[in-house]
């Protein structure tokens, strides 16, 4: 699935890319080995782009593989990127890779989400983070994101929420911003609305580093930060869009109660 973007002509949706990414017609076409005036002509409309021109310049312009298929579709041309469903047979390998990575991570909590952060794959560690929560919140399709930030969610039981809100709130607006994802900007809007936007606090240029999220659980508070992987090389849009975030505890007293908890449930 694509998104409607094939509906608009291929011209304005490149001009939109570049405008995004903050390039100018020179700097694109000197990128691309094509000339300023060529890449004029394609963007109103005057020339119209070859398939490997299209693919050419979504690439210098690290269009998403979705938004590429949008692109070639818009231009007439068939999509090339595959989108498989990651239960379907022929991703088992993917699977099979995913699940290693995630049972590699244990003790500490790893899950695998989707361009949207809903929840795809878990290991067993991070059903820490499901726990007690309202059932409305945890019914598939679980939203990593809505879980953080929603006030009946892990927002409840964050001991620095006004840190942990800004860190989210920048990361989904930076998401947004090169993307222009339609259903990306929904959920940042939501989400925004739940603590009051960027009233919260300061977004600190090292929490996207290591910005440590304290939680309450019972009488202890457990400190983790996390690290998010994507598959820059994948040529199936799913692959593509699927990003593995992988916690970490962030103090020696998280990290023994994550190995008791590990313990008692393997007896």
């Amino acid at each position: 699935m694509v998104t409607a973007t094939a509906t608009r002509p291929v011209g304005d949706l490149l001009r939109d890319w570049r405008r995004r990414r903050r390039l100018s017609q020179l700097e694109l076409s000197n990128e691309a080995g094509i000339s300023t005036r060529h890449l004029s002509f394609l963007e109103t409309g005057r020339a119209r782009p070859s398939r490997d021109m299209v693919l050419r310049l979504t690439e210098r312009l690290d269009v998403p593989l979705r938004d590429r298929n949008g692109l070639l579709m818009a231009a007439g041309f068939a999509p090339v990127y595959r989108e498989r469903s990651i239960d379907s047979p022929e991703m088992r390998p993917a699977r099979q890779a995913l699940n290693r990575v995630l049972d590699g991570h244990e003790p500490y909590p790893a899950l695998v989400v989707d361009r949207l952060w809903n929840l795809v794959m878990a290991n067993e560690a991070a059903m820490l983070f499901l726990e007690g929560l309202p059932e409305d919140l945890v019914r598939p399709p679980i939203n990593i994101h809505r879980l953080a930030l929603h006030p009946r969610g892990l927002a409840a039981r964050a001991v620095n929420l006004p840190e942990v809100r800004a860190h989210l709130v920048a990361r989904m607006a930076r998401q947004v911003a090169l993307t222009g994802d339609p259903q990306l900007t929904a959920l940042h809007e939501e989400t925004r609305a739940y603590g009051g936007g960027d009233d919260d606090g300061p977004h600190e240029p090292s929490h996207d580093i290591a910005l440590p999220t304290r939680l309450r659980y019972d009488d202890q508070v457990l400190a983790f930060f996390s690290t998010v992987t994507t598959f820059g090389t994948a040529e199936d849009v799913t692959l593509a869009e699927l990003a593995i975030e992988a916690f970490f505890p962030a103090d020696d007293e998280t990290a023994a109660f994550l190995r008791r908890r590990a313990e008692a449930r393997h007896g």
